[in-house]
């Protein structure tokens, strides 16, 4: 039962860390080069709670897959937000790219 518990916990430090990193990245959009103070905050703020939700990942399982893990999610997030509401344009080579980024995190955990 404490391995579980063990498990899920990380499993959701993981999930927070995403979080984090991808409301941080947002918040860079928003901050248009730091020129707005709030979202400027926000990115550190933000990427400060990722990195410490990042490291009590860490103590529990490989940094090769928490590291792809965290960075493969946050930039396919990153992707999505930037296509439906910043309206970014969809391109066959961005779709194939962020499948190519997922194939390699599942590498990853499968290695």
């Amino acid at each position: 039962m404490v391995v579980m518990t063990y498990k899920v916990l990380t499993g959701f430090y993981l999930l927070l860390a995403i979080l984090l990193e991808v409301a941080g990245t947002t918040s860079m959009k928003f901050s248009e080069g730091f020129t707005h103070l709030l979202p400027s905050i926000f990115i550190f703020v933000f990427y400060t709670f990722s990195f410490i939700f990042l490291t009590l990942t860490l103590k529990r399982l490989e940094v090769s897959f928490v590291y792809a893990v965290w960075s493969g999610l946050g930039t396919l997030l990153i992707a999505l937000i930037g296509i439906f509401f910043f309206h970014e344009p969809v391109t066959a080579i961005k779709i194939g790219s962020l499948a190519l980024v997922i194939v390699g995190v599942m590498g990853l955990k499968l290695g």
